[in-house]
């Protein structure tokens, strides 16, 4: 017997977006309603927006409902989201996000079991028991992470009851390539080769990166560090910071805001992965550097603790420490300044079993599935 889902969406809509524009602007969306689809399920999306429309994509129905306002705090509608949940006689509802409190506590009311998904919240401190009291009733909630469920039950913005998911917020289809047609395409070079991406902003932590980058110069005279960021905050500081060494400066590329469409080819052309953030929900780039087989050199925070098997597709080192980076670089490239191809097949093999689209339906399945089993117990 199929498990019936209803997935609430909670991504913005801009003006005069149609369903299927929106979809595409936000992928994800429509990648986990796929993912659970192709586990089994039977799958409904809702979502809020401008304009009334329904698409159907395959066996999944996309609905729009412009009453559906988003996070709804103050909406006369918001109620109407669990009639419109239970109008498609869910098993389970799977809201995106832990930001919406009211909605989610009138889901609940429902009778349904209501799975909540973290991305990237953080516990909340002047709305603290109106999330409290939000959330109370959840029967489950999923993290990347499980330590990452812990703040949230701490200040008891989860209710203790509520079980806890070790799920993935997306993953990504980029795939292994050939690194030598790669970099002809790309213009990448180095040995190693290393790639970055992120907002050069404080928590993604980009000096502490140069200052690995220029400890493990000596040792690594061909490494080269090539950086796709998008917002720059920090931009003027490591633009001193380069000029200030000329050494490293040479080595570092600020290629700036590129087309994802270009992103596969740079991964690809590369030899490893690096990020010194402070603090991520997720991960989306670690986890297209580990589709495409890159071995990822990142901070031990408890994303990317998960999302690389505890290390084991790379070396996690702590939070700000420089030091630890450059010797992390040079014994990932020290010996092999390019990144073998059964090194990559390994981090492959990690990514598909771990986190693949195949793998969260899998995981998603058996939320659903658990909790599911849990309202049938609590009726009997």
């Amino acid at each position: 017997m199929s498990i019936r889902v209803v997935q609430i969406s909670c991504t913005p809509s801009g003006p005069g977006w149609s369903l299927d524009e929106r979809l595409h602007r936000w992928p994800t969306t429509a990648d986990i309603a796929n993912a659970v689809a192709g586990a089994g399920a039977d799958v409904t999306v809702l979502l809020a927006g401008t304009e009334r429309e329904d698409l159907r994509r395959g066996n999944i129905l996309y609905r729009q409902f412009p009453q559906l306002r988003w996070p709804m705090l103050a909406d006369p509608f918001w109620s109407r989201a669990a009639g419109l949940a239970l109008a498609h006689r869910p098993d389970i509802i799977h809201v995106a996000g832990l930001e919406a409190p009211v909605p989610t506590r009138a889901l609940c009311a429902s009778g349904i079991p209501v799975l909540v998904q973290d991305h990237a919240s953080r516990p909340k401190r002047r709305t603290a028991a109106l999330w409290r009291w939000g959330h109370s009733r959840i029967a489950g909630a999923a993290f990347t992470a499980r330590a990452q469920a812990d703040p949230f039950l701490k200040r008891r913005q989860l209710p203790a009851h509520a079980q806890i998911f070790v799920i993935p917020e997306s993953s990504s289809r980029f795939s292994m390539g050939r690194r030598d047609e790669a970099r002809a395409r790309s213009n990448i070079f180095g040995a190693p080769a290393l790639l970055w991406v992120g907002h050069l902003n404080a928590n993604k932590d980009p000096l502490t990166v140069l200052r690995a980058i220029r400890l493990a110069r000596p040792y690594l005279p061909d490494l080269q560090l090539w950086c796709a960021f998008g917002d720059a905050p920090l931009l003027p500081e490591i633009n001193a910071m380069l000029a200030d060494d000329p050494n490293l400066g040479s080595r570092v590329h600020l290629m700036g805001r590129l087309p994802h469409s270009e992103m596969e080819t740079l991964y690809r052309a590369c030899d490893g992965f690096v990020s010194a953030s402070r603090r991520e929900g997720s991960g989306y780039a670690l986890i297209e550097a580990l589709a495409c087989g890159l071995r990822a050199i990142v901070t031990d925070i408890p994303s990317f603790r998960e999302l690389t098997g505890n290390g084991v597709v790379g070396s996690l080192v702590p939070i700000g420490d420089a030091d630890a980076m450059a010797e992390a670089l040079v014994s990932e490239f020290g010996g092999s300044a390019h990144r073998s191809e059964a090194g990559s097949r390994e981090v492959r093999r990690h990514f598909d079993t771990h986190l693949s689209f195949a793998a969260i339906g899998a995981k998603l399945m058996h939320a659903y599935a658990v909790l599911a089993a849990g309202s049938r117990r609590a009726c009997e």
